[in-house]
């Protein structure tokens, strides 16, 4: 890769951020940086594109810094100047720290970060102490601009120099178009436009010609025919579903734990469950686990795994963008990611800036068209390792994971709820066509689970499950580590062997099982009262609007002969057919 010096910059960069730079060992420009920022300092618009670890975040950081500086007027204490749009508040946060490190030497420019986590009144009083450059998530940064009265930020963004879009296709694929639309109707028309993505999509192109004017495209890859970095290891294994989870315990006991390894996994359930597992089947490595749902905990794990030498950060694909964790060596994908362009960014958490790293991918046999798939849809080329199961920790496992259900109720739950968040997850993938859950064995599966009964639902209907081996063991008998909340679960217990009935709590009621053909009839009941509804609805406001259109009729018509004698009456007076005296007694005056 082809690298050039700060200094080797047509337009000079500033001491305090030459020194910031040398200060964090950043020496070397990459080529995304020395494409985008000469053309964000000519003040041109710049849409970019280029593979994930490429220091896409020092490529609009030092243009911005530079802009900022360069005005004529001195900033106000409470006037922006920039403002950067990242889709996670981890990323947010990641940025926000960089930016940090280049305002010590900058003590004229203040930041201020706005995430989810703390009140819109704490994040008020932090703008009101002075702000020049935003770092925020989309949906915290609207709501200060449209819902905070206690600071209007409206009038103090008149100023705005710059906007950043980092990770732009992300910040679409999470359902912010609305939200960045919301936001753009407040900025100022005037202002440089950066926008910052590793993949390009049909959205991302309205984006561009939406919120850019004229924009420079840049598109940056090491090489033409591929999308991660040149030094990332991709690979792959195939397994069957009872063994993924032993096989990939054996493959990181096998590397050792002395590195850093991230581990994706579909849905928030199975982060959960699995978590918990990992950390009882590797106690020499710290586990720690980090999803979507978590709201005020999601920092302080990410900064403790960021800080760490080594561990786990078992996670969704809430952590697959942007976020930059210094020596990750391996990339495990417990499973195919719910879109292609995730698969890259996934891998992307590794190898980053000229590092080596490693990506490896759990397939199932039925899964095995995926290869291709990714190699056509995403340019990568997967390479096959071969993985044999180890009857032993096949053993461990699955005693490991029925353990912790039967001695914690709570765990016998978080398996279910993977279990069934995983299924319906799959039954949804981008790539169900080649990924279908028909050709999933779910004995084999729920095995893989370490399930203690098959749950209930609509997609294990009719299916063969003659795999999955039950133990012996009475379900209702486990207790809840938590006593008061065993206590709660036996009375409802209680409740249900004298009544037949499970309430959910105390208001509501869980309704008695009953036929379908019973249910079916009480549907259609349901359904022909709805339509009578309807019907007398529609009849009643058609004699209402009947009713009312010859009541303006007759009104018309009343006032066009009240009218008609009025004009009688002024042609005989005209005409002196009348008297004064009569023609007034006749208005009435």
């Amino acid at each position: 890769m082809k690298t050039e010096k700060w200094e080797e910059l047509d337009v000079r960069l500033s001491d305090p951020v030459l020194k910031t730079l040398r200060q964090l060992r950043f020496l070397d420009m990459t080529p995304v940086q020395a494409a985008c920022i000469p053309l964000l300092l000519s003040g041109k618009d710049v849409a970019a594109e280029a593979v994930t670890g490429s220091g896409k975040t020092l490529a609009f950081l030092v243009p911005l810094l530079e802009i900022l500086q360069k005005r004529p007027d001195k900033w106000k204490t409470i006037e922006v100047g920039a403002i950067i749009i990242s889709p996670t508040r981890e990323l947010a946060t990641q940025i926000s720290e960089i930016l940090e490190k280049f305002l010590e030497k900058l003590p004229s420019l203040k930041q201020v970060l706005l995430v989810g986590g703390v009140t819109l009144k704490e994040d008020a009083e932090n703008l009101k102490k002075g702000v020049n450059i935003i770092v925020a998530t989309p949906g915290r940064l609207e709501d200060i601009l449209s819902n905070c009265s206690s600071i209007n930020l409206n009038l103090c963004i008149k100023s705005l120099e710059f906007l950043v879009l980092d990770e732009a296709d992300r910040l679409l694929d999470l359902g912010f178009s609305a939200t960045l639309d919301s936001i753009l109707s407040y900025l100022p028309r005037l202002r440089r436009t950066g926008l910052f993505s590793a993949t390009q999509t049909k959205e991302l192109q309205q984006l561009i010609r939406a919120g850019l004017r004229n924009p420079a495209l840049v598109v940056v890859k090491e090489k033409s025919n591929i999308s991660t970095p040149v030094n990332l290891n991709n690979s792959y294994t195939i397994v069957q579903p009872e063994h993924k989870l032993s096989i990939m315990i054996d493959f990181i006991r096998s590397i050792g734990f002395k590195t850093k390894y991230m581990i994706f996994l579909s849905t928030c359930a199975c982060v959960d469950y699995f978590s918990r597992v990992i950390q009882v089947l590797l106690p020499s490595i710290n586990v720690l686990a980090l999803h979507g749902k978590m709201k005020s905990k999601r920092y302080k794990i990410f900064d403790e795994f960021r800080q760490a030498e080594n561990g786990i950060l078992i996670c969704t694909d809430v952590m697959a963008r942007g976020i930059d964790i210094s020596e990750i060596n391996w990339v495990l994908q417990y499973d195919p990611p719910s879109t292609a362009s995730s698969f890259v960014h996934r891998c992307g958490r590794t190898a980053r800036i000229g590092n080596e790293g490693n990506a490896l991918l759990f397939l199932l046999e039925t899964e095995d068209a995926y290869v291709d798939f990714v190699k056509r849809n995403q340019k990568v080329e997967l390479q096959q390792i071969k993985t044999k199961p180890n009857v032993n920790i096949i053993e461990e496992c699955l005693q490991c994971m029925r353990h912790l259900q039967q001695k914690d109720r709570l765990m016998f739950d978080k398996a279910n709820r993977a279990f069934v968040s995983y299924i319906q997850s799959y039954s949804k993938h981008e790539c169900s066509l080649i990924l279908r859950l028909k050709d999933i064995d779910m004995g084999k599966l729920a095995m893989g689970f370490g399930l203690l009964k098959m749950p209930k639902m609509p997609e294990l209907k009719g299916k063969d499950v003659s795999f999955f081996v039950s133990p012996e063991i009475d379900i209702n008998a486990i207790p809840y580590a938590n006593k008061q909340r065993e206590l709660h679960r036996i009375e409802k217990l209680t409740k249900y062997q004298n009544t037949g009935i499970w309430s959910t709590n105390h208001k509501r009621k869980r309704k008695q099982t009953e036929s379908w053909s019973e249910s079916k009839k009480k549907k259609l009941e349901r359904q022909e009262k709805r339509n009578k509804r309807k019907e007398k609805k529609k009849l009643k406001q058609e004699v209402s609007t009947t009713s009312s259109k010859k009541k303006r009729k007759q009104i018309k018509e009343e006032d066009l002969e009240e009218l008609a004698k009025d004009i009688a009456l002024i042609k005989k007076f005209k005409k002196k057919k009348i008297s004064q005296e009569e023609f007034d007694a006749a208005f009435g005056v």
